[in-house]
């Protein structure tokens, strides 16, 4: 009897592990602003505020496309959702080649925008897969899983690319004070020309992995009692996506939680600049943040929820974020710097928390939630666009204090938001 119990368990080693490639792949691309902000704020003759257009030109594809992405999911179905959002990703990376040949800021954005775009695919498809890929208890220790590869890879991005990219920055821009226009404008096209080889060998790889995946044997995945409803649903049933407040709490969390995320990822090379750091040396700021996040989710894993809850890992890391982002605040130089960085381990846990919290008992409407969720990542674009207009009139350390309320509202989803509008109190206990 216990072997035939064993034997119906079913084992998602196989999928996980091409998830977790996915995420890492993803990871990889995303993380890649954090350097492309300083990268192009040079190769552009950029302001602090036009630069940070990188994250929104990014970010802002998520609430494009978020929803076209859910009408594409109900139609391929995850697996081919997932193959041709890479496709899309990898027309945005050749997008760089004539961007760089011409130096045109906005064609940079354009690829990055159709990057945004594919991204959006992928995410609406593989965060709701892994949520549903088993227990809806054990959630967000997948997502934790899924957050190492993500989290590995960013750290590994700004220190391959910053390598490529930003080498020799500090002398570069002494250089150019000295120079006459035409002298200026070669040295320049020579810096922009670097980024054409590393987003072609991108460009490669994101195809490579899009025929992996068509090839593969992912099967297809439903959220618990998503059939059934979809079966027996009457058009005039009286429920709708706006049924579900909790979920839409969630939303407006995540917004907030992805703004702070790339404050501390990405935007922490440009205030370290911004405070009279080096570059070569601030181009390294944002692996420390990804080395705070991959402790947070190591943590998850061995802790959720053998240790303590989904919603308990959701208190602690709002109230960690409120914590550091005072103490940067009240800091100075490097102290300020480290403070950002371990914003890395306040957030890690976050992002696996709210997708189960949020998409839990939504049943037909699960792929419809899963793209308002990811709309929510647009938070990425916005907070980071308003911090960098604050920081150029009240200085960038004193911007940081945006991210407060930001905190707050995610402290206020993990211990009531979460519950708004819930029908089964004992379930909702056990996520």
């Amino acid at each position: 009897m216990n072997q035939d119990l064993t034997a119906s368990k079913p084992n998602y080693t196989s999928q996980i592990i091409i998830i977790g490639i996915l995420f890492f792949i993803f990871g990889f691309v995303t993380w890649l602003n954090s350097t492309l902000i300083p990268y192009l704020q040079i190769a552009c003759q950029l302001q602090t505020s036009q630069a940070v257009l990188v994250t929104f030109a990014f970010y802002i594809s998520y609430a494009v496309m978020a929803f076209p992405s859910s009408w594409v999911l109900k139609r391929t179905g995850f697996k081919n959702g997932m193959m041709w959002g890479l496709i899309c990703m990898a027309l945005g990376a050749l997008v760089f080649i004539p961007a760089a040949q011409t130096r045109t800021y906005g064609l940079f954005l354009t690829g990055l925008f159709i990057i945004g775009t594919g991204l959006a695919l992928l995410q609406t498809a593989s965060n709701p897969y892994i949520t549903i890929l088993g227990p809806i208890e054990s959630a967000a220790k997948r997502i934790s899983v899924m957050g190492i590869c993500n989290k590995g890879a960013g750290a590994f991005a700004p220190l391959i690319m910053g390598t490529f990219l930003l080498k020799d920055s500090d002398a570069l821009v002494e250089r150019l004070k000295s120079m006459d226009m035409a002298q200026k404008s070669t040295e320049l096209d020579a810096l922009a020309s670097r980024v054409i080889v590393p987003y072609i060998v991108i460009a490669v790889v994101l195809t490579a992995l899009a025929i992996f995946i068509y090839f593969s044997s992912l099967p297809e995945v439903k959220a618990d009692g998503e059939e059934a409803s979809e079966k027996n649903a009457k058009p005039n049933d009286g429920k709708t996506i706006f049924s579900f407040p909790y979920l839409w709490i969630g939303f407006v969390t995540l917004f907030l939680y992805v703004g702070v995320e790339v404050m501390a990822g990405d935007i922490i090379q440009v205030y370290g600049k911004a405070i009279g750091i080096s570059l070569d040396i601030a181009k390294h700021f944002t692996s420390y943040t990804m080395l705070g996040m991959l402790i947070g989710y190591l943590v998850g894993i061995v802790a959720i929820p053998k240790y303590f809850s989904q919603t308990t890992a959701l208190k602690g890391s709002a109230i960690l974020g409120l914590v550091f982002t005072l103490l940067a605040i009240f800091t100075s130089g490097y102290t300020s710097v480290l403070f950002i960085a371990l914003l890395g381990l306040a957030n890690a846990l976050v992002w696996p928390a709210i997708w189960p919290l949020a998409l839990h008992g939504l049943g037909r409407f699960t792929k419809t939630g899963s793209a308002l969720l990811v709309v929510g990542i647009a938070g990425g674009a916005v907070i980071p666009k308003i911090w960098a207009s604050l920081g150029e009139n009240i200085g960038f350390q004193q911007a940081f204090w945006i991210m407060v309320p930001c905190y707050l509202f995610i402290l206020y989803f993990a211990t009531s938001g979460y519950k708004l509008g819930v029908k089964n109190k004992e379930e909702v206990k056990a996520i």
